[in-house]
């Protein structure tokens, strides 16, 4: 196990910029997680890791050592992709077993690791097979095996699940992250799904643009987003904005978004100027229902039920928001309902520069 530590990292393709300046700490023994968009860089800063694309500026240790000039194979890392990357030619077996044959291992260690990875992930079954007789889940604990029999300082993962349908991407989300549990070994996970990175990680990593938004638990992004942006990409369904402007009267302050309509600010906009335009946020499980004239006239677009909840789209002063309720509600489109977010979970962010203002 190792921390891993990324300092100024940048990375050019010709003039372009792709990485921006990158600085993250990875502690021994966590689960980080990448994430963002696609073309955000999450997947050239993971290669870089692995030694597959070089370093235009920065610096990047694993263990407290310096791998920008290491090759890949002495880094001591290993990487499950995304397309599996097994050898079509070799059984499960050599498969698990191919590096540490070129690394000219013992046979007896070689079958020895071969055998506890596959007792981890319950591929004893399948060691004879080749991976063109395995299913998508399975040739991804192939991958993960092979991973695990080199024993290396950090996994690396880039978006293992993509090519897996939706019911097995939820079971292996919660396999890998009970191998993680198990082995304890520091490892860098790349997704562009949110979810994954809310179930899984430790540390979340949000990325835009090349550059580093936030960093922190999920549940410290979700709570205290740093802007828009983090607000909007972590969660599912995503944070409602509705832009508008901050008014204060007799020591209260609203946010009013036209048409009439506003809604109390949250309490820490105290500091906050009157006229100051604003966007509030408020997640769609922070709506509630209103009674009587409670709450904001909304009128109902389309209504989505899962069984578990009830999803309601709907319009607030011509902008599109979604409710998430627990209860079923038998709604219509056209119909107008009043709804109350929670003003004590809301937030106000800046409209200018999307940064947080309050929470």
């Amino acid at each position: 196990m190792a921390t891993v530590e990324i300092r100024g990292v940048e990375k050019f393709f010709g003039a372009a910029q792709i990485i921006r300046g990158v600085d993250i700490a990875i502690e021994d023994g966590q689960f980080a997680v990448l994430v963002g968009p696609s073309g955000c860089g999450k997947s050239t800063l993971l290669r870089m890791i692995a030694g597959l694309e070089e370093i235009s500026a920065g610096e990047i240790r694993i263990g407290g050592r310096v791998v920008n000039d290491l090759t890949p194979k002495d880094r001591d890392i290993a990487m499950v992709f995304q397309n599996y990357a097994l050898y079509p030619h070799m059984t499960v077996r050599d498969n698990m077993a191919f590096s540490l044959m070129l690394a000219k291992q013992p046979k007896s260690l070689a079958d020895e690791r071969v055998r506890k990875a596959a007792d981890i992930l319950g591929l004893g079954e399948l060691l004879d097979r080749f991976p063109r007789q395995l299913s998508g889940g399975q040739r991804q604990r192939v991958a993960m095996g092979r991973c695990i029999v080199r024993d290396p300082q950090v996994f690396l993962f880039d978006e293992p699940l993509s090519n897996l349908d939706a019911k097995l991407r939820v079971q292996m989300r919660t396999e890998i992250r009970e191998l993680h549990q198990r082995l304890a070994t520091t490892s860098v996970y790349v997704t562009h799904d949110q979810i994954e990175a809310m179930t899984m990680a430790d540390k979340i990593v949000v990325m835009r643009d090349g550059r580093v938004e936030q960093t922190g638990s999920p549940l410290d992004l979700y709570d205290h987003p740093v802007n828009q942006f983090v607000a909007g990409f972590i969660g599912s369904p995503a944070m409602n904005f509705l832009p508008g402007v901050l008014r204060r009267a007799g020591g209260n302050a609203r946010v009013e978004f036209g048409s009439g309509v506003s809604l109390p600010a949250p309490a820490a906009a105290a500091g906050l100027s009157d006229g100051q335009s604003v966007v509030y946020g408020t997640r769609p499980e922070h709506m509630q229902l209103a009674d009587g004239d409670d709450g904001v006239a909304t009128e109902v677009v389309v209504v989505e039920p899962t069984g578990a909840d009830t999803q309601v789209f709907a319009k607030i002063a011509g902008v599109e928001v979604t409710s998430v309720f627990r209860d079923r509600h038998a709604f219509r489109p056209g119909e107008i309902i009043r709804l109350r977010p929670d003003p004590a979970r809301a937030h106000l962010f800046d409209a200018a520069s999307g940064m947080r203002l309050a929470h």
